[in-house]
């Protein structure tokens, strides 16, 4: 008799589990596979939902930000997943992110920039200190 209840039983956890797969992410969460840490492992997309938080994008400030952030994605330095960078290519992603975030703020209104000024405040001051 028990038997005959664990395959149900397997069969309804191994659909809900395919169900939950399938689910939507929410809004403003970064696209499947772009959560997580550093580069290459989305990053640059979490970073963005942070300087992005609290500020709503009309959709033509949205097609600047997105055609922004696909120019200067370009332009980085390539990124060895598990090497860490050298000096000469952690500075020129420095550079290249400073000159990508301020054609973004450019793009928004003084009061979204007033939030996005925030934000890098916030993100600055919740940054671990290096040696």
């Amino acid at each position: 008799m028990k038997r005959y209840l664990i395959i149900p039983m397997l069969a309804l956890a191994l659909s809900a589990n395919a169900a939950m797969a399938q689910q939507t992410p929410p809004a403003g969460s970064p696209p499947p596979g772009m959560g997580g840490g550093g580069p290459g492992r989305g990053g640059s997309a979490r970073r963005m939902a942070m300087l992005l938080q609290g500020i709503t994008l009309t959709p033509a400030q949205q097609v600047s930000v997105d055609s922004i952030n696909a120019a200067f994605q370009g332009r980085m330095p390539a990124f060895t997943p598990g090497t860490p960078p050298d000096s000469a290519a952690r500075a020129q992603r420095m550079a290249i992110g400073t000159e990508r975030d301020a054609a973004l703020r450019a793009v928004l209104t003084p009061d979204q920039q007033r939030v996005w000024d925030t934000n890098v405040q916030t993100m600055q001051a919740n940054m671990p200190q290096r040696p």
